[in-house]
């Protein structure tokens, strides 16, 4: 007890009055960085590793195929796929469907998610221990004020990867909608040439690279998934609940029932496509007639005060001085 009383006195006097807070964070930091590592660095399961040198090829090099089915997986983090995973399937499914909203189409995307809101909450929660001791200046802290300064940096850091996913999802949906009437257009030239959807969308997805490339990776998904033999009506629907966007869905619908019912996917297609266009249109008048009431108050806020001044300043002067 009293070599323990020395050492706190002694951490006391050397760095300040939360001395030993800090010795014991630092601590903890250094207890947590080695289990991870150990963690990390835990030998392989001989079974595994049976089993991969079996199917591995005989030239010692992975096939072009496993390449692709492998493609994404980060080995580091499937020691941690309990951890940064929900366990519910709903709610998994929910956040992937987010992540693909967003544009990451990674296996791993989910886990990358929760790994990012793990790190910097943790990395917050540090910035606000080292505001209440080492940048505090002396100063004193309540418990409350104290509980403050330490989670609401935690708080921050673990909402930013919510707000990026969030602000990505919507400037995503932006560039679908903005990119979706000229995306049918050349859809329609590809059917109208005697070419089949399915051909009319491999098309599209390398034609429309360069100029929406956010719309193209979504037909490129379409295409290879049809390739793989995949059942076209779902194919189309999982391609409208991928983009998010009511314009896309009712697309989709309309394509269903018109292979449903056998009337003519030209036809539709250019029935769509001319609405498409005539909501590009009306967006951009919508965007234009409210341009003039967002310039007015801009207006109003700048000219008004100086207005006022120059007015309002030769009156109040003689004023001030007649009193004087």
């Amino acid at each position: 007890m009293e070599f323990l009383t020395r050492i706190n006195d002694m951490l006391t006097q050397s760095l300040g009055e939360f001395g030993p807070l800090i010795v014991v964070g630092v601590l903890g930091l250094v207890m947590v960085g080695v289990a991870v590592s150990l963690m990390l660095n835990q030998p392989e399961d001989p079974l595994k590793k049976l089993q991969r040198s079996n199917t591995a090829p005989k030239k010692g090099k992975k096939s072009k195929k496993d390449q692709l089915r492998t493609a994404g997986r980060n080995e580091q983090l499937e020691k941690f796929a309990t951890f940064l995973e929900p366990k519910n399937e709903e709610e998994f499914s929910a956040i992937q469907l987010k992540m693909r909203q967003a544009g990451y189409q990674s296996k791993d995307a989910v886990r990358f998610y929760h790994f990012a809101q793990f790190a910097l909450g943790i990395t917050g929660i540090v910035i606000g221990v080292l505001l209440i001791t080492v940048l505090s200046g002396g100063e004193e802290y309540t418990g409350q004020q104290m509980m403050i300064r330490v989670l609401v940096p935690g708080g921050i850091g673990y909402m930013i990867p919510r707000y990026w996913i969030t602000r990505r999802v919507e400037e995503r949906k932006e560039a679908i909608i903005a990119g979706f009437p000229d995306t049918l257009d050349l859809m329609l030239v590809c059917v109208e040439a005697g070419q089949s959807l399915d051909q009319a969308i491999v098309r599209v997805a390398s034609e429309m690279k360069s100029s929406y490339p956010e719309i193209a990776q979504e037909f490129e998904v379409v295409a290879y998934e049809m390739k793989a033999g995949k059942d076209k009506d779902n194919v189309l629907r999982d391609f409208g609940t991928r983009c998010g966007v009511q314009d896309v869905s009712s697309f989709v619908t309309v394509m269903i029932q018109s292979a449903t019912f056998g009337t003519s996917i030209a036809e539709a297609l250019r029935v769509y496509a001319g609405e498409m266009r005539d909501k590009r249109v009306m967006r951009a008048e919508e965007a234009a007639n409210k341009l003039p009431t967002k310039m007015t108050l801009v207006t109003m806020g700048l000219t008004v005060p100086p207005l006022l001044v120059i007015l309002v300043g030769p009156s109040a002067n003689v004023i001030s001085n007649f009193g004087g």
